[in-house]
This record gives C-alpha cells, structure tokens and sequence, in this order.
C-alpha cells in the first residue's frame, strides 16, 4: 500500500490506530494477526545453567539476533545465550531459538506470563528495534516491559536496527538519493517512529547499540554492534573465467530502498550489450542464498541507504564483488573502528555503468575478492560484535557482580 497516494485523513486514523494498541480498534486489530494458539503449546525461552545468560528479541531480522547469540557462546564459555523472534507470515523464513506465532505473540497472555518468567532468568536482555519483547503485555509498552525486566533484576540493553531510528528528514538532508524521497514511501510516519524511538532511547539509560555504522549518526552514544554472518556458510570454491560477460546479481528485498529502479536501465542496457550477464533475484529464502551469490561475480547492493549491511557481508564473504553506495562518513567511521577499508566499491545511482564497465574490463579480479572476504572474516564473522557486546555491556556487569560477591565474602 503506497500511503502517500492515501487522503491525509485516512493516514491519520491508521496513524492513530497504530498509536493506540490497547485501544477498541486497536484490540480489533490485533485479533486479526490470529489466536493465540492453546495454552502451554508455545514454548518460552530456556538457557543453559551459565553464570551469564543472555536474551536477544524479538525481531531476529536478517536472522541477526541468533548470530550474536552464537557470537556470545563461542567467545565466552561462561555465557548462554538465545534468542527469539517473531514468525511472521510472509516474510524471509531466518532460524531462531525461539520462534513464537504472530498471533500468540500478540494475543496470548498465558504465553506472554510464562515468557516474562523465563526472560526473568536471564542476567540480560536485548531488546531489539525498540519492539516489546512481550506483545502486548503492559499495554504494548517496551518501556513498561523493559521496566519489567529491570525490577526483576535484568540487565536490559537496546539495540537499533535501521529504519526504527534512520530520520527521513536528516537521511534526505545528508543523501541526494535517500530512499525517504520516494513518493513510494511514506516518509511522514517514519519520521514519527525514529524521532519517538531515538527519545525513548536516549532518556532510557540503558546501554545501547546500533546494528549498521550509518545509525551513530542518530545515536551518537550508541555502541557499534557489527552484524555478523557466517563466512564458512558462503565461502565457495571459483573458477577462473577469463572470458564471457561479467555475472552480476542484484537482489532487491524491497527495491524502492536498494535503489532498483533507478539502476535498472542502466543494468539492461549493459545486459543486451553483452558487458554483463544480469541476473534479478527476489522472494528466494535465505536458505538458497550461497547458491546464488556463488553464481555471482559483482553483486550490486543498494545505491541510495548510504551504507552497507547483512546482503553485503554475505556477497563478500562469498567472493563476490559488491558495489553500492556508502557513504564517506561511514567508510571512514568503519576504517576508524576496525583498522580496515570497506571493500565496497563505490557508486551512487549515476555511476552504475562506469562501475560495471569499469569491473568487467579488468583482466584481474582477485584483489578485490580477496580484501571482501578478509573484511567479512575480520570485522563481520562475529568476534567483533561478542566483544562489543561484552566489553561494553555484559562483563561490566559481570565484573561488579563477582566484586560484589567477593566483598560480601570478605564481611
């Protein structure tokens, strides 16, 4: 539904709607996402007996939340850590530890009591994009929920994903191609989420992280939490092709934002001249996504965010070359954090053909595949985000429990 084409009056009862959870409408609704499936059906969440047990919920997009769950375990043995996500109908099918029904989610409080329970046994919690890890409890309220947490002794932290705090209004000020100025989106209610969720972050006190370098632009004393993808899991064996047009692949999840339809003409021209073999890749489940980019050469990214994430990490790590738009600011913020250049090839949506031209005339590629997948192994392959998270979060809480327990021992 493109809302900006929607009478103002309409968006403004979906806005209110939306607003108001607990509301008759709302509760409307929430009864359409379905019934809470029977009691004691879903299962809730169970660690391991570990000094340091960890929740990360509930969203697991780009299947990000159960990578920095296995990051935890495999950096710090004393950790056990999980995560849960939503399933939501019709969207990319990514493993979780714990996947709870939509309408059970929502709608079932018995689920939601016997969730709250476990989570309560955790020494931390992650709460991602500002969504309640609990549905609807407490009125729907992430702040309520959190506040929850932490009268039961949790440690809750926050972490932003990208859309829930990317202002359209700075994003459009910093970015000639921002996504945000499409008339295919609407920008408006964007505005309102980010700016709500940045204060509710802000005034949390909590520590916070950001899952993309492009988001400390908006939060500022955020920590940067690198996404993580599995590099064994995409590493693929390539043999030389001197000769033939350059494969490339272009995966448009949701193209207004990637910028598909300003690259595609450009893309088709250089198709029919036989300069690239040009493959579309949409609705494939992460799943058979190696297979694809093993296919692949140049896979191009996006060219209007002005940063890079999960698709790219995964091109990288499966020896492709990846071109998109980044932009200076995060290229440098990502060179200052980790000691290494983004091997992103740049290009914004003028740019596309001189790129590709550019690439399929070289006689050798190596260079450029060989930084990608070092990148991927150094910055992305989970070391780095266990650290962040760790050092930042979770062993300082660590450290004052055990001094507290040696003191008390001492009296």
């Amino acid at each position: 539904m493109n809302r900006n084409r929607l009478p103002g009056w309409i968006n403004s009862v979906v806005d209110r709607i939306a607003d108001a959870p607990m509301s008759p409408i709302g509760r409307l609704a929430a009864r359409r996402l379905g019934a809470a499936a029977p009691a004691g059906v879903v299962p809730v969440t169970q660690f391991e007996d570990k000094p340091i047990r960890v929740l990360i919920a509930p969203v697991n997009y780009s299947g990000q939340g159960r990578a920095w769950a296995r990051a935890l375990e495999a950096a710090d043995a004393s950790i056990s850590a999980r995560n849960m996500a939503v399933d939501v109908p019709g969207g990319f099918s990514f493993d979780a530890d714990l996947v709870v029904p939509v309408g059970t989610y929502h709608n079932g409080t018995e689920w939601q009591d016997r969730q709250l329970a476990a989570a309560s046994r955790a020494t931390h919690v992650l709460i991602e994009a500002e969504e309640p890890p609990f549905g609807r409890m407490l009125s729907r309220s992430v702040v309520a929920q959190a506040a929850a947490l932490v009268e039961r002794g949790v440690d809750v932290a926050y972490l932003a994903h990208g859309t829930d705090v990317r202002l359209p209004s700075r994003h459009m000020s910093d970015n000639p191609w921002s996504h945000y100025g499409d008339p295919a989106l609407y920008a408006p209610r964007a505005e309102i989420l980010a700016a709500r969720n940045i204060r509710l972050l802000e005034e949390s006190g909590r520590p916070l992280f950001v899952s993309t370098p492009d988001l400390l632009d908006y939060l500022p004393s955020a920590s940067w939490c690198p996404v993580v993808v599995d590099p064994a899991r995409w590493a693929t064996e390539r043999p030389h092709r001197p000769d033939g047009p350059l494969r490339v692949a272009h995966v448009p999840s949701v193209s207004t934002v990637k910028g598909t339809q300003l690259i595609l003409p450009a893309l088709e021209k250089l198709d029919q001249e036989g300069i690239i073999d040009l493959r579309l890749v949409q609705g494939v489940p992460s799943a058979e996504m190696p297979a694809v980019f093993a296919a692949a050469e140049v896979v191009v990214d996006q060219v209007r965010i002005g940063s890079y994430g999960v698709a790219a990490c995964e091109a990288l790590a499966a020896g492709c070359i990846v071109v998109g738009h980044v932009s200076e600011r995060v290229r440098t913020e990502v060179e200052r954090r980790t000691g290494r250049v983004l091997p992103v090839v740049e290009s914004d949506p003028t740019g596309i053909e001189a790129a590709l031209r550019s690439l399929a005339a070289l006689p050798d590629r190596s260079e450029l595949i060989v930084a990608g997948v070092d990148f991927v192994r150094h910055v992305h392959d989970g070391r780095l985000a266990a650290a962040v998270l760790r050092d930042d979060w979770i062993t300082p809480r660590a450290r004052t429990d055990q001094e507290g327990e040696a003191h008390a021992s001492r009296d």
